[in-house]
């Protein structure tokens, strides 16, 4: 899943054995985390060891109680960035990702327990789904009294429908592993339904059978035992299709779950009401404590943080799905006795890079020196330092499986950078004092960033253009193929600890397509069959120090961008705001069971 800006998952322990992965990741947002050297490391939920598929009865509805739990109210969300999408299909960020948990239902979800353990559910399903013909094969039966918010029962035409409209060419954001698993990698599957199910065409039953109005059925070209996860993306829903307003879905998506849009302005806020044709007894994962959540954008993480210290108000009600404390104020945090019932630090599965857009950057020399001389540890300094994350050495996040402390860029020896060396590549290529576009968005934290990074290459013997981005259109700026950057700050994260969910997602160069998740715009075919040849190894466990040696080999070899941190998110929220928890899938805190004191 994507985070701040590109970040995403992991994987049960029951799954690790079972065959090789290949789902996607996610992200967060344009900024970075928060916290201070002394709030320490946090706890890390973000482990294989903490993720199991769960049963038939752990898929039964209702979810359990809250402990003090109360109905009614009003629960305040203040959000940094506005979300770009309503549209599950769309969403692939760790903020609307926690959003749409509340409004929208997969086939498949995420039930997590007061410890931070994780079990794969059926969510419309009856439960995590049957595999079949050698896991190319996978069946699911909807659960008995599912509907959408006007009462009209869910079939499994409607998830049908959900499906098929990821071929159609406006969806690009979201996860589509589910149409390439079905139908090709890359982009080539949308060949098999160019525009979507809006002419009337359909997948054919040999690939996705609906045979009755219960069950679904996906014919896959190669066996996936991950199927599970996968279909725990939110766009692998219920859609219906009188209502799927195509582009304008994003406005109101017709809801599923909880709850259901009020009102969206754009840009501004949004409001989620109940739903009254929700039943409990058919969701295993959300509550409907609150009556409502009132979700407002454009809150740097001062202005939450701050808010949220002086506990006054309508603010007591208040939380934020992904806004971490503010860098600069987590002593005071720390310090303020009230707030250590109403906080988390948690790690998260998320790493920070700055890419290299290597279209622009073509001399892999020029790329290495800008490796060599990013100040990794200022960068996580200004984002917070001990309680922003960790200091990031190699592509892959210490929750992958197989995952190695590898050094290529010598970032533990010196995490200012080491500008010498990178004057020294400079000088080989005869590029001294080449010119770099560096593009930051123009939040609190990444404006500092961008002061310490540009110090840090014209030592080096860069010469630095800076280009401030508006935070609320960054993601899709620097996710267009064509933009003129040369360097830009990206943040992805596993679906869960395997890195086939992180090294295709951004470094296949048959993924390279606006909206997609290779920042970097690799196109080394001996790492795409390389891919490849990793991603068939049967066994994920065989194949988890073969991932980490092909990271490494991109690293060192290509260079399409330089790790920076490891991210942790450092969380505070209004003291009459109760069923907090912490969503290590997302790396954010968890709605679906939060109320009003």
């Amino acid at each position: 899943m994507r985070t701040s800006l590109g970040h995403r998952g992991r994987l049960a322990a029951a799954a690790l054995a079972a065959g090789a992965l290949a789902l996607t990741a996610c992200s967060s947002g344009g900024g970075g985390g928060g916290g201070g050297s002394s709030a320490g490391p946090g706890t890390d939920k973000t482990k294989s060891a903490n993720y199991s598929i769960g049963t038939k009865e752990d898929s039964a509805g209702p979810a359990p109680e809250r402990e003090g739990a109360k109905k009614g109210g009003t629960i305040g969300v203040l959000q940094r960035d506005a979300f770009g999408h309503l549209d599950p299909g769309q969403i692939y960020y760790n903020d609307m990702l926690a959003g749409q948990m509340l409004y929208n239902r997969s086939l498949t979800s995420y039930k997590v327990d007061d410890k931070g353990r994780v079990k794969v559910v059926g969510d419309l399903a009856t439960d995590p789904g049957t595999a079949s013909d050698g896991g190319k094969t996978w069946t699911f039966t909807l659960k008995d009294g599912l509907k959408f918010e006007d009462g009209s029962p869910i079939t499994s035409k409607d998830v049908r429908w959900g499906v098929e409209r990821l071929y159609a060419a406006y969806q690009t954001d979201g996860p589509q592993y589910i149409p390439q698993w079905l139908s090709g990698d890359g982009t080539t599957f949308r060949k098999a339904l160019p525009d979507g199910p809006y002419q009337g065409q359909h997948l054919p039953a040999s690939v996705l059978d609906t045979p009755d109005d219960k069950t679904i059925v996906f014919h896959f070209l190669k066996p996936h035992a991950d199927t599970p996860f996968a279909t725990a993306m939110p766009n692998v829903g219920a859609v219906k299709a009188e209502k799927d307003t195509q582009r304008k879905y994003d406005n109101a998506p017709f809801a599923t779950g909880p709850y259901k849009v009020g009102d969206f302005k754009v840009g501004k806020s949004l409001t989620l009401v109940r739903n009254e044709h929700w039943d409990p007894k058919t969701d295993p994962i959300r509550h409907q404590y609150a009556d409502r959540f009132e979700i407002s954008f454009g809150h740097q993480y001062a202005d939450s943080t701050r808010r949220y210290l002086a506990d006054q108000g309508a603010d007591k009600n208040t939380l934020s799905f992904s806004n971490a404390v503010a860098p600069e104020m987590t002593e005071k945090v720390l310090g303020q006795a009230d707030t250590k019932a109403r906080r988390h630090l948690e790690i998260q599965p998320y790493v920070d890079y700055i890419s290299f857009n290597t279209d622009r950057l073509k001399d892999v020399r020029v790329r290495k020196a800008l490796a060599y001389a990013m100040p990794n540890g200022q960068i996580l300094q200004q984002n917070g330092g001990a309680s922003g994350g960790v200091l990031a050495t190699n592509y892959l996040s210490p929750a992958m499986d197989g995952y190695q402390p590898t050094d290529p860029f010598g970032k533990k020896a010196k995490p200012a950078g080491d500008p010498d060396k990178a004057r020294e590549l400079l000088k080989q290529a005869g590029k001294e004092g080449q010119e770099i576009v560096y593009a930051y968005a123009n939040t609190d934290v990444q404006q500092k960033v961008s002061v310490v990074v540009t110090q840090a290459l014209e030592r080096a013997g860069f010469k630095v253009q800076r280009k401030e981005i508006d935070a609320n259109t960054w993601r899709t700026a620097i996710a267009e193929v064509k933009n003129k950057f040369d360097i830009y700050r990206t943040s992805w994260g596993a679906d869960w600890p395997v890195a086939s969910t992180v090294v295709p997602p951004l470094f296949d160069g048959r993924q390279i397509a606006d909206g997609a998740q290779n920042y970097g715009h690799l196109n080394d075919p001996a790492v795409d069959a390389e891919i490849d040849r990793v991603g068939a190894i049967p066994d994920v466990k065989k194949a988890a120090p073969e991932w980490q040696k092909l990271a490494d080999r991109i690293l060192k070899e290509d260079v399409p961008g330089v790790p920076t941190f490891y991210n942790s998110q450092f969380s505070l929220w209004g003291s009459n705001v109760g069923g907090v928890r912490y969503q290590p899938v997302y790396g954010t805190v968890d709605p679906t069971g939060v109320f009003v004191k």
